[in-house]
């Protein structure tokens, strides 16, 4: 199975946060499981980090060369995904969430995300 991970679920696996699920968290450690970190999510978090909105230990490049050593693999945005977003209804607004979704359709991906209003498009949620 592959699963792409929210921005969040990707910052509470590297935090250790308990507001991450036993399941999303076994997924993760399952290394049977294909586990994506997407290009948009390092986007995201460099932009909030540059912002202030996210304060990290240490840098966004470190934080995600760290998930790479674990195990985790990088998914490039390619023109395929963004193609997919016109498609997609407005179900969310944010710009990050539905090129995730539209990634994770592209792909065949299970998304690992709590964000419940994800479940209005056509792709699998795993939370709880």
């Amino acid at each position: 199975m592959r699963y792409l991970l929210d921005t969040h679920v990707f910052l509470w696996l590297a935090s250790d946060d308990p507001q991450l699920t036993p399941v999303a968290r076994a997924i993760f450690i399952d290394h049977g499981q294909e586990c994506f970190l997407s290009a948009a999510s390092v986007w995201e978090m460099s932009i909030k980090s540059s912002l202030g909105k996210l304060v990290l230990a240490t840098g966004v490049e470190h934080l995600v060369r760290g998930g790479l050593e674990r195990g985790l693999r990088l998914l490039d945005v390619t023109g395929d995904h963004a193609y997919v977003i016109e498609r997609l209804p407005f179900h969310h607004r944010d710009p990050f969430d539905r090129l995730l979704v539209a990634q994770a359709m592209h792909e065949g991906m299970h998304l690992v995300s709590r964000d419940v209003q994800l479940d209005a498009y056509a792709v699998t949620r795993i939370w709880s």
